[in-house]
């Protein structure tokens, strides 16, 4: 059987092979489908708490294999090992709060002449679409999400890491029936015969806009989308600017700024400019000390393209802001100064490890700006004025606010992306309620033969 071509992957330290896989084929496309369908109802009929138990095993075969994904991670990733586990472990723990909330999951009940009552079904075929970023940990969400409720999927992870997507299925998969679990090896035309098929429920997608917006325009099934974002930080005047700086140069270096939610404009107010700035620069040269690439090259393109484009407009690059010689995809952490709103850097995803910085005479100016934009994803806020807090969060057009803290959250915590950033919620027991439909059943009392 011929296949449509093999996806290469480098490492992103060293810019050597690491290994090649040959992408689905069409005929492999249509087939996981059908025998996804033909799978749907024994597994959708099979008891909750049955489902929980193999979804629980399956947390366990995870946990077990950690340093295995771990390593396959930190290969095609570039991501450091220590952090990679933390992702798989994230990935454990969602697999297992999932366990515990599926059999759970529960309708209601209504009041009326006789009994009506609603309970939610699973929705059916689900293709999920995964990211590069964070993939063993965002994966499980949605694997997890959709097959405790009933569904069976077909999954798909980015063609930057399928070795990690294909070591994943192999541990999860012996834990469900034959066909509720499928995974592929493809590229964006494996992606598009997937989402584009009318056998498909519901197509559950993380990664960027553009694609978002590509499913969105060519799939009939539901759509379940967390994409891009531009998150601001609004710096306000009466922090302690080191602390201010610390919190910045976690948010946006972190995984070299490549996660969903990471700062990726900043407002200062001008007060407290030149101690935040002197921190922020110390920072950025520490994290420099023991860098971590991007993904590959052609993203390290991307990156600096945004940033040269601020310095062309007038930007400064107190730290950073040049390609280093070498093999690998390295970038260093970033700060630019003397920012505008035009600038791409502060009005579109960048997703490196770039700190923006936008100088703001009030925390009123800083909030307008902050409100500015397409996206929708999340948004920080650092300050002492409870009344500033009250009015960012009220104010800010986005699925998360943070206040005091760029990361962080409650477990099972859920998010709602807005805009350009997406639909419908991700994580907690909100997913469980994406996953499934609503039936309503209204039961009467018949009238008896006398």
């Amino acid at each position: 059987m011929t296949t449509m071509h093999a996806i290469d992957v480098h490492s992103p330290r060293d810019s050597q092979l690491v290994g090649w896989l040959p992408t689905a084929t069409p005929s492999e496309v249509s087939s996981a489908l059908s025998t996804a369908r033909s799978a749907f109802p024994g597994w959708a009929a099979t008891p909750a708490a049955e489902r929980g138990t193999a979804l629980r095993e399956a947390a366990a075969a995870l946990r077990e294999r950690a340093n295995d994904l771990a390593t396959v991670v930190e290969t095609e990733t570039g991501r450091p090992f220590a952090s990679a586990r933390e992702g798989v472990l994230a990935g454990v723990s969602t697999l297992e709060q999932y366990a515990e909330l599926g059999p759970v999951h529960r309708g209601r009940s209504l009041l009326g002449s006789a009994v009506d009552f609603m309970v939610p079904e699973p929705r059916g075929l689900v293709v999920a679409l995964t990211p590069w970023n964070d993939p063993v940990a965002v994966a499980c969400g949605l694997l997890g999400a959709a097959l405790v409720t009933g569904n069976v999927v077909v999954h798909k992870p980015s063609e930057r890491c399928p070795h990690t997507g294909l070591l994943l299925a192999t541990v999860l998969r012996p834990h469900f029936p034959a066909g509720v679990l499928q995974t592929l090896v493809g590229d964006g035309e494996v992606g598009s015969a997937l989402v584009g098929s009318p056998d498909v429920d519901l197509v559950a997608h993380v990664g960027s806009t553009a694609t978002g917006r590509a499913i969105a325009r060519t799939s009939s099934a539901k759509l379940l989308l967390e994409n891009g974002g531009n998150d601001p930080l609004l710096v306000d005047d009466d922090v302690d600017p080191v602390w201010a700086a610390s919190q910045a140069a976690l948010g946006a270096f972190t995984n070299a700024g490549q996660l969903c939610t990471s700062v990726e404009r900043i407002y200062l107010h001008k007060a407290i400019a030149t101690p935040f700035l002197e921190a922020l620069c110390a920072q950025a040269r520490e994290w420099n000390t023991d860098p971590q690439p991007l993904v590959d090259t052609r993203h390290r393109e991307f990156v600096h393209e945004q940033v040269s484009g601020a310095l062309a407009a007038g930007a400064s690059a107190l730290v950073g802001g040049s390609v280093p010689d070498g093999p690998g995809a390295f970038y260093p952490a970033t700060v630019l100064a003397d920012c505008g709103s035009a600038m791409r850097v502060m009005c579109e995803e960048t997703f490196g490890p770039v700190a923006p910085v936008q100088l703001v005479s009030s925390f009123e100016e800083g909030l307008t700006e902050a409100c500015t934009g397409d996206y929708g994803l999340a948004a920080t806020v650092l300050t002492a004025s409870m009344e500033n807090a009250q009015r960012a969060w009220r104010e800010l057009p986005v699925g998360t606010v943070k206040v005091n803290a760029v990361f962080g959250g409650a477990p099972g915590g859920a998010a709602q992306p807005r805009g350009a950033s997406g639909t419908g919620f991700g994580y907690g027991p909100e997913l469980l309620d994406e996953m499934t439909t609503t039936k309503v059943v209204h039961l009467g009392v018949p009238r008896t033969r006398s």
